[in-house]
């Protein structure tokens, strides 16, 4: 179930709830699948609209479900100050997560 949709140009953030017997992996090709088809009627501009490849899927305890909402509909600003691919590597290392920054964004 949906809480919250927003992003810029060059990603989308989606706020919501995953019933556990859902992959993630099927959710997120459900919602880039039928929101390709749905963008190509809208007009001709958009018909060789195309997602990339990847995404990112990250946890958010209850507690800070405000904090992400806000962070959300605060896009536009926010990214005025920091790119998004500064603001998702930092984020990665914060979090130790590891990555290498050749495979990031590539398509």
């Amino acid at each position: 179930m949906p809480i919250c949709i927003g992003g810029v140009a060059d990603h989308v953030h989606l706020l919501c709830t995953l019933p556990k017997n859902i992959a993630l992996s099927d959710f997120v090709r459900s919602i880039k699948a039928n929101s390709s088809r749905w963008i190509k009627t809208i007009d001709n501009h958009y018909a060789h609209f195309e997602w990339q490849t990847g995404y990112g899927a990250f946890s958010v305890s209850p507690s800070l479900l405000d904090k992400t909402i806000c962070y959300i509909n605060n896009q536009p600003e926010h990214h005025k100050k920091v790119s998004f691919t500064d603001e998702y590597g930092a984020f990665l290392k914060a979090y130790n997560i590891d990555f290498n920054p050749d495979y990031i964004f590539t398509d």
